[in-house]
């Protein structure tokens, strides 16, 4: 399978690679980014069973000295204290400015460890190694980290580009099917904000053997929004389609529903409320509900209006009385829709009855 790579053009640029079996190259590689230095690499606990060993060989090899920070599995892990227990294990590990963190594993790893990068020494040097689907096509690229905050998710955060991307598609094949969905999410997202051939391709379901294109084209799609807009002020915020409901829904249910799902039912929500306010084409929701459905994705919530609208009110989206949203227009073009606070719930009600 032919090995690709995607530049990302933003801060100093860097490459994301894509291809298999690039775990046991991942050292040479990253050397010839960064130069071979003291590192600790950020993983969890599953990925650190699958994985860890052999990313440490590969570092080791090229003449890193590796250190590994592991915690706990899953979204109940992003918080401020682990942060703190990061920051403390890159400083008993002696870690200075010239130093590099690497985030192995998915998006809650991805963001977790691109966050202690961030603020240790007000700044180290950053490489993201995404396993998962979801973090290869999405939250490895673009330079967002965040932990989450009682009041909502990822209230707390601070950019931070990393020196490379390498997404190993082998890593994939361990995926359970329920996650490799929640990657299906995001990649649904791109096709429905800019690239019709690329919705048509996957709610056809044929994914398949397509896997290094589809992240490739994805990762191409964002770098294009992260580039005129790093720091999310103008049109970056297109890449929130279906996620201030898919916030609030991870939100109502304890992180019971992971992010992709939880974006896949905001998506087909803001989609049938658009419908509702004649702002999208009639017949897009349903296409994206058929879309996501065919990928084993929800296309609704069981969540009430007032829970939903609590969440979504702390939205980090919202920006004093109102708060912008992404609406589709059409599949392959959406738009920035700001509405005051006071009309959300109506829209989340809208969307609820739209997914009935």
């Amino acid at each position: 399978m032919k090995e690709r790579t995607v530049d990302v053009k933003v801060g100093t640029g860097y490459q994301a690679v894509i291809g298999p079996g690039l775990l046991q190259s991942c050292g040479g590689r990253i050397a010839r980014a960064s130069g071979p230095c003291r590192a600790v690499i950020v993983t969890d606990s599953r990925v650190a069973e699958l994985y860890l060993e052999k990313v440490r060989q590969s570092m080791s090899d090229a003449g890193f000295s590796v250190e590994s920070f592991v915690f706990p599995r899953g979204e109940g892990s992003k918080n401020m204290a682990v942060l703190w227990q990061a920051l403390e294990f890159m400083a008993e590990s002696r870690l200075t400015r010239t130093d590099l963190v690497v985030a192995l594993g998915g998006g809650v790893t991805g963001d977790l460890a691109g966050f202690a990068a961030a603020v240790y020494q007000r700044g180290v040097r950053l490489a993201q190694i995404p396993t998962t689907l979801l973090a290869a096509v999405d939250s490895s690229v673009g330079g967002k980290t965040a932990g989450n905050l009682k009041a909502g998710k990822n209230l707390a955060g601070a950019f931070k580009q990393p020196e490379l991307v390498i997404c190993d598609t082998d890593c994939l094949g361990t995926l359970p099917e329920s996650e490799f969905a929640n990657g299906l999410a995001e990649a649904l997202k791109y096709g429905v904000l800019a690239d019709r051939p690329l919705f048509d391709r996957l709610a056809a379901g044929s994914a398949g053997d397509r896997i290094p294109e589809i992240i490739a084209a994805c990762i191409e799609h964002k770098s294009r929004y992260v580039q005129q807009d790093e720091r999310d002020n103008g049109d970056r915020r297109f890449l929130n389609l279906g996620h201030t409901i898919g916030h609030a829904i991870e939100k109502c249910s304890g992180f019971r529903v992971p992010h992709g799902r939880a974006v896949a039912a905001g998506m087909a929500m803001i989609a049938g409320a658009g419908e509702k306010l004649g702002l999208t084409e009639p017949g897009t929701a349903e296409e994206i509900a058929a879309a996501l459905l065919k990928n084993g994705l929800p296309a609704a919530t069981e969540c009430e209006t007032e829970e939903l609208l609590c969440a979504a009110l702390s939205d980090k989206k919202r920006s004093g009385d109102s708060i912008t949203l992404v609406i589709p227009k059409r599949i392959g073009q959406c738009i920035l829709h700001t509405v005051p606070v006071t009309e959300m719930a109506g829209i989340i009600d809208l969307g609820k009855a739209a997914a009935v």
